[in-house]
């Protein structure tokens, strides 16, 4: 038990510190106070945190102001994160054709296994991206084509461990939640390597997502699009062979560019 406190003490404290380093990323430099009064973390504990990532580098003392600012540390994670999810021009092009050439909304999206980041978007006025793209878009890969996608790839034992050991939400009626269900559709996900959602994250829309593999079958992102349900109509098999298209082309155009997961 004294374990499990200590394990739940130190995962609080660093709680805290990324609380304190996300409010002065987003909001610029920084007073103590200002940060205790935003966070609601006492005054005494932002001190010592902001103390702590002086000395890891990933805060500076502005002294002469009273505030803490972010270090160049940072800078050193962020050029690692944009040189891992650099999208080759090539690929960029790719998905602004596909775009065009479908009038839906289209998306790359790079994976590291349920987790995935949407890193280029083509869209215009006449066929918008999906919005809002917020709370419960990353956190439901279930009831997202890019997320069932990455779901696809788990091992047996890690996506029973997501589809079996927690409830999972519904976003609308038609979000599938039942595990079973679930398993059977990853399975033919994962051999088609493409993966569809019906109106399971908004009302309306349907979106289709296809794998961007490495040479040796490892997931890297995945292309994908959204539109109104009535878009696809009569075109449903000429949406996917675009789709799966696309990401193979895009898929080349990172091999050759050298990408590494």
């Amino acid at each position: 038990m004294g374990r499990e406190r200590g394990e739940s003490v130190t995962t609080g404290h660093v709680a805290r510190a990324f609380e304190v380093l996300e409010y002065v990323a987003e909001h610029g430099s920084s007073t103590a106070r200002t940060i205790a009064d935003a966070t609601a973390i006492p005054l005494p504990t932002v001190y010592r945190i902001a103390q702590e990532l002086i000395r890891a580098e990933y805060f500076v003392h502005l002294k002469t102001e009273k505030r803490f600012a972010l270090g160049y540390r940072l800078h050193r994670l962020a050029v690692g994160l944009h040189q891992d999810l650099a999208i080759p021009h090539a690929v960029r092009d790719e998905v602004s054709a596909l775009h065009r050439e479908l009038g839906m909304a289209a998306y790359l999206a790079i994976h590291r296994g349920t987790d995935f980041v949407v890193t280029f978007v083509a869209d215009s006025p006449q066929f918008p991206r999906l919005s809002p793209m917020g709370f419960g878009f990353h956190e439901s890969p279930h009831a997202t084509a890019f997320g069932k996608m990455g779901l696809g790839t788990l091992t047996i034992e890690g996506r029973d461990a997501y589809l079996f050991d927690a409830e999972l939400r519904a976003h609308t009626p038609r979000t599938i939640t039942d595990p079973e269900t679930l398993c059977s559709q990853l399975d033919e996900i994962a051999h088609r390597g493409i993966a569809w959602e019906h109106q399971e994250f908004q009302m309306g829309t349907d979106c289709l997502a296809a794998a961007i593999k490495t040479e040796d079958g490892t997931l890297i992102g995945s292309v994908a699009v959204s539109a109104p349900v009535a878009a696809y109509s009569g075109g449903t098999r000429h949406v996917e062979e675009r789709v799966r298209a696309c990401a193979s082309r895009a898929g080349r155009a990172y091999r050759l560019g050298g990408h590494h997961s």
